[in-house]
C-alpha cells in the first residue's frame, strides 16, 4: 500500500484532537475514514474503504454495551436489556455523536456522494463511527475502544437506564394498540417532495383503516415512527382510541 499523503495525515491529527486518541498505526484512522465512494473513484489510493472495519466496529459495539448492561443494570430482564441495547447503539445515537465531533467533514466521500450531501447523511456519519470503534480496537485493543465508545455514548447510555432515551415509538404503539386484540396496522405514503438526495416523506400510520397518525421525516424509517409518536400522543388525549372505534 502507498505512503499516506500529508493531508490525510493532517485529517488524522484532527481526528485524533476530536476523539481524544492518538492512533500507534495512523493507517486505520485512514482505513476507517474512507467512504467506498472515495475509494471506488481513487483505486490506487493508500486505503481501502470503511466497510470492513464498520462489520467490526458494529459487533464490538454490540459486545461492549451488552457487557456493560448486564454488569450494571442488573434489575433489568434480558428483553428490556435488548430494547435499551437498540436505543443506545441505534443510527441515531451514532449520528448525534459523530455531528458533534465534526465527523462528516473529515470523511474522504466521492464527488458524486459528496455533492449529493452524504457529509450531513445520517447512515454515512453512523457507519464510520462504527468504523471508527473498529479502528480503535484493532490499533489499541478492546479495552482502548471499551473506554472510547463509553465516552461516545455515556450519556446516552445513562438516559437508557433512566428511561429518558428516544423510543421506538412503532414498537411502543403495536403494544399498546395490541393490549385490546388483534389489529391491523398499516404504513403508507401520502407524500414524496425535493430532490432524490433530499427528500422529505410524509405518512400516515392506519389502523383498521383508520388514519390515526402522520408524521414528517427525511425518510420513510423517519416519518414512520413520527407518525407513531403523533398516534401514541393522541391516544393519551383519547383522540385516536375514538378514531379507531369509528
Amino acid at each position: 500500500m502507498s505512503k499516506i499523503p500529508d493531508e490525510t495525515i493532517k485529517i488524522v491529527n484532527t481526528l485524533e484532537s476530536r476523539i481524544g486518541y492518538t492512533y500507534r498505526n495512523k493507517q486505520y484512522a485512514v482505513n476507517a475514514l474512507v467512504h467506498s465512494s472515495f475509494s471506488n473513484e481513487h483505486h490506487n489510493y493508500a486505503a481501502k474503504n470503511n466497510e470492513r472495519l464498520e462489520f467490526l466496529g458494529d459487533a464490538i459495539l454490540d459486545f461492549v454495551m451488552s457487557l456493560v448492561l448486564y454488569n450494571n443494570a442488573k434489575n433489568f430482564s434480558e428483553g428490556e436489556m435488548s430494547k435499551m441495547r437498540a436505543l443506545i447503539v441505534c443510527e441515531a445515537s451514532l449520528d448525534a455523536c459523530a455531528r458533534k465531533i465534526g465527523l462528516g467533514e473529515l470523511i474522504m466521500l466521492g464527488k458524486g456522494e459528496e455533492a449529493n450531501g452524504g457529509r450531513t447523511r445520517a447512515s454515512i456519519l453512523s457507519d464510520a463511527m462504527e468504523a471508527i470503534i473498529g479502528s480503535i480496537y484493532l490499533d489499541g485493543g478492546m479495552d482502548e475502544a471499551e473506554g472510547f465508545i463509553m465516552h461516545l455514548l455515556g450519556d446516552v447510555y445513562h438516559k437508557a437506564i433512566d428511561g429518558m432515551l428516544f423510543m421506538d415509538y412503532k414498537t411502543a404503539l403495536q403494544e399498546e394498540l395490541q393490549k385490546t386484540g388483534d389489529v391491523q396496522i398499516q404504513y403508507k405514503l401520502i407524500e414524496a417532495v425535493g430532490p432524490d438526495h433530499a427528500k422529505t416523506f410524509k405518512i400516515s400510520v392506519n389502523v383498521n383503516g383508520n388514519t390515526i397518525g402522520t408524521g414528517v421525516g427525511k425518510s420513510k424509517k423517519d416519518a414512520e415512527q413520527m407518525a407513531a409518536k403523533a398516534a401514541l400522543e393522541d391516544m393519551k388525549q383519547g383522540l385516536a382510541e375514538r378514531t379507531i372505534n369509528e
